[in-house]
């Protein structure tokens, strides 16, 4: 038997690398770690730090095939952030233009949570600690 320890890394492929950059970079403020161009795949690869503990790698591909999110397909649904103030990370996001919905309570937990979308329409929750 063995034992997983921690999550490694979140992969992401967009559509629109620099669209994305800026959204994971500037907008959720992700600290870059490595910017690869590969040539023979016409692909960058970002690696993003976040908050010192989580890394995000983000993939451009040519052309990469659209991601079924609604109605929701089987697959990895969505990936999540856990933040102190949902109010205020909903009200930076919305200054910034993001589409938040509507901050809701988990009926397990009673935390706070809501999601937005990145600029590929991943959904991306976020989890009031």
């Amino acid at each position: 038997m063995f034992k997983v320890n921690r999550i490694h890394h979140i992969a992401i492929i967009c559509s629109n690398y620099k669209a994305s950059k800026q959204f994971y970079v500037n907008l959720l403020g992700f600290t870059p770690l490595k910017e690869v161009y590969r040539a023979e795949r016409e692909s960058y690869k970002l690696d993003l730090l976040v908050n010192d503990t989580y890394q995000i790698e983000l993939f451009s591909f040519q052309n990469p095939k659209k991601r079924p999110s609604y109605p929701e397909a089987a697959g990895l649904r969505h990936i999540a952030f856990e933040v102190n103030n949902i109010e205020e990370t909903v009200q930076y996001l919305q200054s910034k233009n993001i589409t938040v919905e509507e901050i809701r309570i988990d009926p397990i937990t009673s935390k706070r949570f809501t999601f937005f979308a990145d600029p590929d329409g991943l959904p991306i929750e976020l989890y009031e600690a």
